[in-house]
């Protein structure tokens, strides 16, 4: 997609270049990242800077995962659209070149200068970009002058009320790898007489968190420090329930009956969440194998102040200890695939002010200042290099199902969501006096 994103940014005036992010070597294999975009339009000196980011990469997606329709082929459907990356983060790209086109078919400068940086790396944790961007401000030529950034890459808190995002959780994503065999084993041969690594790692993985959220892994919990009175209050302002939870998960299993404490779960607090594991048989029907090695994949949401270099060796000792305690022959090994660190910005900015007046114009009501838990690397990159303000300015709703199975966005919010990129522009240069 990156190839059909410059097209048509060029089509719409915009300069454009790709950038090399150079290789990849994930797990054995080497592979060519796929390039970022960056691009220009207008170098007016009396208007306002403001750089757009996005990415045009999506989780994977297989319709026998339980996606009713083919998850790459966009639907139309009861006013939704339904397909892999229709809310992140393909929609909201679209929306900024809807933004691009009405003005370039009616002729229409911009009220401000724009910045384009697109990246097709941002679900497997931006590799490549910080490198970059850091580059890019050296020399002074792409991101020269910008004075604000907006990111559209996450969602409203319910599917009522519009949000404005000034905090991200940062990420940690780990393997546990381990291996003893040197071949797949039948279990009617070697069931119990010998050391399972499928056996040790569900051991392992069971170590990390338990039921109720609460991470086990001694010192990352205690890292974190417990919410101020005002904090609390913040939360429990905001438009949000505990059956906005059911609604937007599908099924009522929220940990806590408590407005507040399910809020501070998402926005304020790390998690620690389990995902598969790799090497083991998933397919349907009966494989009596004992797989020769196994990898458990799991990640951590981090708050302020957790960097994933402040938690790693954590994590990585403590599992370490914990294999030991087996007396396992087994092999383990813990792997630090990739990560994030958290970020907040100032809502009192201009930036922020500019997209709360767009917000009310077009949904006809304030929006909700919330903390987002999930992870968007590049967005600390930005703030610390450039110096400016971000901002995060969502198109999509709760119920969404991003990184889910019929993944969506309804057509309201692609719409309604366009007009608010659009005005959000047009509010930048009225507030700054660059209009």
């Amino acid at each position: 997609m990156g190839h059909w994103l410059d097209k048509q940014l060029k089509a719409l005036g915009v300069t454009t270049v790709l950038k090399d992010l150079g290789p990849q070597t994930l797990q054995g294999q080497h592979l060519n990242l796929p390039p970022a975009i960056l691009g220009k339009l207008g170098e007016d000196p009396k208007k306002k800077t403001v750089l757009i980011y996005g990415h045009y990469d999506v989780q994977p997606a297989l319709q026998s995962d339980g996606w009713a329709t083919d998850p790459f082929t966009l639907v139309e459907k009861d006013e939704k659209l339904y397909g892999r990356g229709s809310t992140d983060d393909k929609g909201p790209i679209m929306g900024w070149l809807n933004v691009l086109e009405a003005h370039h078919a009616q002729g229409l400068d911009l009220p401000v200068n724009l910045r384009f940086c697109f990246e097709g790396m941002e679900e497997s944790g931006s590799e490549g970009l910080d490198e970059l961007i850091e580059k890019e401000v050296a020399e002074g030529e792409w991101f020269k002058g910008v004075d604000c950034v907006c990111i559209s890459d996450n969602y409203w808190l319910n599917t009522r009320t519009p949000a404005l995002t000034y905090g991200l959780r940062g990420i940690a994503y780990f393997a546990i790898n381990v291996s003893g065999p040197g071949q797949d084993l039948h279990s009617g041969l070697f069931g119990r007489m010998v050391h399972e690594p499928m056996t040790d790692l569900i051991k392992l993985m069971s170590k990390l968190v338990d039921h109720n959220g609460r991470i086990l892994i001694p010192g990352i919990e205690a890292m974190v420090p417990p919410p101020e009175e005002d904090e609390i209050k913040l939360y429990t302002k905001m438009d949000y329930s505990v059956e906005d939870v059911a609604q937007a998960a599908g099924a009522s299993i929220a940990l806590s009956d408590h407005k507040e404490s399910v809020i501070m779960g998402r926005m304020r607090n790390p998690s620690l969440s389990l995902h598969g594991i790799e090497g083991a048989f998933s397919e349907p029907g009966c494989k009596t194998v004992i797989p020769s090695k196994v990898a458990g994949k799991f990640s951590l949401r981090l708050v302020p102040p957790q960097t994933p270099e402040s938690i790693i060796p954590l994590v990585t000792g403590y599992i370490e200890s914990e294999f030991a305690k087996l007396n396992s022959k087994n092999k383990m090994r813990v792997e630090y695939l990739h990560g994030g660190k958290p970020w907040v910005a100032d809502v009192n900015h201009w930036n922020f002010e500019a997209a709360r007046k767009a917000v009310e114009a077009v949904w006809n009501k304030s929006p909700d200042y919330t903390r987002e838990g999930g992870s968007i690397p590049v967005t600390l990159t930005f703030a610390e290099k450039l110096g400016v303000n971000v901002l995060l300015l969502p198109m999509g709703r709760a119920d969404d199902g991003a990184h889910s199975t019929n993944e969506k966005l309804d057509i309201s919010n692609f719409i309604e969501g366009t007009k608010v990129l659009g005005i959000y522009l047009y509010e930048v240069a009225q507030l700054t006096g660059s209009a």
